[in-house]
């Protein structure tokens, strides 16, 4: 994600079940925010997060498939934190501060038994265990279920140091409503933020179709329910306020509106954290606080991309087919 040991990521996933955990663990407490724009959002905490309330920071986030079920993964990060003694503090107890989001993967067809209480708490704990610098993306933690209109979905990141050594990252499940490519074609959307090729080096096309505006989303063919949402963390180790934080969320939500299309429909959830470690220099003046989130709206839109990008194809019969799969030789 780009913000070394001042923030770690793990996954954890379940192949039956094809879904699965990712979660981001603070080494030290960071101030955050958030910003939900989707019309159907699943969360946890996100009202702690709003700057008029208490607490002012976070220990970690987890983002997870498994619709409202995958709230759990949160207890499983609190769990472990908890062992940890990592918390507020109260008196001889700890609490863990872990807001969550969550996508809905609950396809037809795929198995989703379990008994009597669903996986996701432990599967919470696994991915808070196994949090690291490094880590997958692709079809790896809460990106395991995800699709996009006609594609596969997928966990992606995308991070950027700014002329004044301040990092900014971005970390996201692409479970879109709409679409990530132009006309139906290899062109990501966010083809103009791509930086070293990392999403196929395929930047726009020379000559944008006609039918590239008409839109493609899920479920316009048919009657079954749309299942989707998009949901995201940007970062940065600028000092900012839980206010600052909240300006982040906003302006980092334009991100996805450069790389999907439609975004925030009534079926999206689509909700973006924004997080704040406080080791890098003071964000909050307004210029500094101006580039920031305008380059986190860069790096969400790259992160769809590298998502849906770095996907691969469930294994089963009818499964939606990945990038490379369909567009692999277009480069």
């Amino acid at each position: 994600m780009g913000l070394g040991r001042k923030a770690t990521i793990g996954n954890a996933g379940d192949q039956r079940l094809t879904s699965g955990v990712t979660v981001v663990l603070c080494d030290q407490p960071a101030v955050a925010a958030v910003q939900v724009l989707g019309g159907a959002p699943g969360s946890r905490e996100t009202d702690l997060l709003e700057p008029h309330n208490s607490v002012d920071w976070v220990n970690a986030i987890a983002l997870s498939g498994g619709s409202a079920y995958g709230l759990d993964a949160a207890s499983g990060v609190q769990a472990m934190l908890r062992e940890r003694g990592v918390g507020f503090q109260f008196g001889d107890n700890v609490v863990p501060i872990v807001p969550a989001a969550i996508i809905f993967d609950l396809y037809p067809g795929l198995d989703k038994s379990w008994d009597r209480y669903p996986p996701y708490r432990e599967l919470g704990y696994e991915a808070a265990q196994a949090a690291s610098v490094n880590f997958d993306i692709g079809t790896h933690g809460a990106g395991i279920g995800a699709l996009a209109a006609g594609l596969k979905g997928g966990l992606g990141s995308a991070s950027t140091v700014l002329d004044n050594g301040i990092t900014v990252a971005a970390l996201v499940v692409a479970n879109p409503t709409g679409a990530v490519t132009v006309s139906d074609g290899p062109h990501f959307w966010a083809g103009a933020y791509e930086r070293d090729e990392e999403f196929g080096g395929l930047g726009w096309p020379a000559r944008v179709r006609p039918d590239a505006l008409t839109f493609r989303f899920k479920g316009q063919s048919a009657p079954a329910p749309v299942t989707a949402t998009t949901v995201a963390l940007v970062a940065t180790d600028a000092v900012l306020s839980k206010a600052d934080c909240k300006r982040l969320a906003i302006m980092a939500n334009d991100g996805l509106a450069r790389a999907l299309r439609p975004v925030h429909a009534p079926n999206d959830g689509d909700t973006v954290f924004a997080a704040a470690t406080g080791r890098g220099g003071s964000g909050s003046a307004p210029r500094v606080l101006t580039e920031i989130g305008a380059v986190a709206a860069d790096c969400l839109a790259r992160a769809v991309a590298r998502g849906v990008y770095e996907a691969e194809a469930l294994p089963f019969r009818n499964s939606l087919p990945d990038w490379k799969m369909r567009f692999g030789g277009s480069r």
